[in-house]
């Protein structure tokens, strides 16, 4: 019985036949896998390089967003600074002046707050179902009261029906044990007066105060009824239905916080050019360019292996992305900007390298040119621009935005980043296939020289006991004819 011939030494030939099928598949195979191994490779650096752009990318997004804020403007040429912050604070626009302003506050805003009469049985005391109807300023807001309410359940009625109207309920228990249903509203000024209808026990005139010491069956206002702010500006009078006053000093808005004390000094508002917080604004600006140039130059220089013998790729060498990228900004950096006597950045002291391609801040240049009046206007101008899109600000986010997202109007979906993502990512699965198909390929390979080197050794293992055979048969034939 003929025993099994394994890869290794055959038993017939003696020659390595793991080694041999090993070698020769390897030898098929090498060309190939070279190929998909260094694509892969390239290509898992690109996918790196297109998430580390996109941070990068983002990160100077968000910076130049923080600094176009138009609630808290980092380039507002002039800064309110208030000088009694426990009466009020003030903040400036872009269309602030310098300039002193004395202000009193007599009156703060209030919102309207009223309670119903009592109800002896507390919060569980029954309530007639029907429609509830609270108004403010002409707008009735209807609330739906089931059969079986207490006072407990109206108020949860109110606050979930009412809620994002600026209504809102609750229950005020007396030690006696009495309840009042108590609704008030976010909306101040007069005239926000609330009443309420629809629902027996529950009438309510915000129209009228209930007084120190309320009556049982009283209802109507708590601690009087809405009013409006009160203030005078260097002795003229102002109004205003909120706490946060604005338009009444162009370019400013003041948030009252409490009333002057009787016989107390004005809070003086003071407007001054803001030259300090300009240039921390500029460098800012600066950091951030550089940030995102450094990040850009490194995903695209090559550079030297540890031997400094070869050249390693970077993500983006050799691509026209980033060279495209940098291009459309610094376009921006070197447009004339909105108009006005200040036009470049170069006038403010900010530069380019010439070696690094980076921006400078040249704070002394700076500084010169603020000293002429009327330049913290000028740079305002410059960065935010006189609509929300000739700013410099604003042109370098739509310098950008092409490479984060689709444009407006457009058939694509994605940005530029996306659809080179999109592209290496396909790369990805292709690349997989043709490992997959090129390992079955080895596979099938591997089977089929084992097979046939392995009945080959059989075959030569056969000849070879043939060979034996003759060769035993002439020598006893031989050892016979000898013996004669």
């Amino acid at each position: 019985m003929a025993s099994p011939i394994l890869p290794g030494s055959g038993l017939g030939s003696g020659l390595d036949i793991g080694a041999i099928v090993t070698a020769l598949v390897n030898a098929d195979k090498s060309a190939k896998q070279t190929q998909i191994d260094s694509a892969t490779k390239t290509n898992t650096l690109k996918i790196s390089g297109v998430g580390s752009l996109k941070s990068a990318l983002t990160a100077f997004q968000t910076a130049m967003t923080n600094l176009s804020s138009k609630t808290s403007p980092a380039f507002a040429g002039f800064t309110a600074t208030s000088g009694n912050t426990d009466i009020l604070s003030a903040t400036s626009d872009s269309t602030a002046v310098a300039g002193k302003y004395n202000v009193v506050v007599n009156k703060l805003a209030t919102g309207s707050k009223i309670a119903s009469a009592s109800f002896a049985g507390g919060a569980a005391s029954a309530i007639p179902s029907g429609t509830l109807k609270i108004s403010q300023n002409g707008t009735d807001y209807n609330v739906d009261i089931p059969a079986n309410a207490t006072l407990q359940t109206t108020r949860d009625a109110i606050n979930k029906a009412q809620g994002a109207n600026g209504i809102s309920a609750n229950i005020v228990t007396d030690s006696s044990g009495s309840s009042r249903l108590v609704i008030s509203s976010s909306k101040t000024g007069a005239g926000s007066d609330l009443t309420v209808s629809g629902i027996a026990g529950l009438e309510i005139d915000g129209t009228q105060p209930m007084g120190a010491s309320p009556a049982a069956g009283a209802s109507g206002a708590v601690s009087g009824i809405a009013q409006n702010a009160e203030l005078t500006i260097d002795g003229l009078t102002v109004t205003s239905k909120s706490n946060t006053v604005s338009g009444a000093i162009s370019g400013l808005t003041l948030n009252l916080t409490t009333v002057t004390p009787t016989n107390g000094a004005p809070t003086v508002v003071s407007v001054d050019a803001n030259t300090k917080g300009l240039q921390t604004s500029i460098q800012t600006f600066v950091d951030a360019y550089n940030a995102l140039k450094t990040t850009v130059d490194t995903l695209s220089k090559a550079t030297p292996d540890e031997d400094g013998k070869l050249t390693v790729q970077a993500a983006f060498t050799g691509d026209s992305l980033p060279r495209s990228l940098i291009a459309d900004i610094r376009e921006q950096l070197t447009a004339v900007g909105a108009g006005g006597p200040l036009a470049v950045l170069s006038q403010l002291g900010v530069m380019t390298d010439r070696n690094t391609g980076n921006l400078t801040f040249d704070t002394a240049a700076f500084n010169k040119t603020m000293d002429q009046p009327g330049m913290t206007g000028q740079v305002q101008q410059l960065f935010t621009g006189t609509d929300d899109n000739n700013g410099l600000l604003a042109r370098m986010k739509a310098a950008v935005d092409p490479y984060l997202k689709a444009p407006a109007g457009s058939k694509v979906t994605a940005g530029l980043l996306d659809q080179r993502l999109t592209i290496l990512n396909n790369n990805t699965r292709n690349l997989t296939n043709q490992q997959l198909a090129l390992d079955l390929r080895v596979a099938n390979l591997t089977k089929t020289l084992t097979a046939k080197y392995n009945a080959m050794d059989l075959l030569v293992g056969q000849m070879k006991a043939t060979a034996s055979n003759i060769t035993s048969f002439f020598s006893s034939l031989n050892a016979q004819q000898s013996a004669k």
